[in-house]
Parts: C-alpha cells; sequence; structure tokens
C-alpha cells in the first residue's frame, strides 16, 4: 500500500482522530477497541492509545489502512 499524507490543521491529532478520518472506525467510540484488536504503529512502535497526540513529521501505519504521513497543514485561527 502506497503512503498517504494527511495534512494537519491544527498542532496536532489524536491517533482516535485520526483513525476516524481515514475511515478506518466510524466513531469515536470504537477507537479504544480498535486500538485492541489491531496492531497499530506510530513510528514503528506500537501504539493502543486513543489519546495519544500526532504531530507533524510522524508516520501511523494501520492495518488494511496502510501507512499515514501527517504534514503540516494551514492552522485553523
Amino acid at each position: 500500500m502506497a503512503t498517504q499524507e494527511i495534512q494537519l490543521q491544527n498542532d496536532f491529532i489524536t491517533l482516535g482522530q485520526l483513525l476516524k478520518d481515514v475511515g478506518a472506525i466510524s466513531t469515536g467510540g470504537q477507537a479504544k477497541w480498535f486500538l485492541q484488536e489491531t496492531a497499530v504503529q506510530v513510528d514503528g512502535s506500537p501504539e493502543d492509545r486513543r489519546g495519544r497526540k500526532l504531530y507533524p513529521g510522524m508516520r501511523v501505519v494501520i492495518p488494511d489502512v496502510g501507512t499515514i504521513a501527517l504534514v503540516e497543514g494551514h492552522h485553523v485561527s
């Protein structure tokens, strides 16, 4: 799978919100279960905290979704 770039509109995004944005889950409430059942990696390390803050430059690997590269976008004032 190819790497997908996601532009952050704020300083960070939580892992739970990223999972929703890429369609891995449909509601925020599913994040905890999804992370317990799925081997998600952040910068090469396993991660199961839905509140984990993700910043530009980080890479997230989500099985059946692919690799997500976070890039800086336009900040919302």
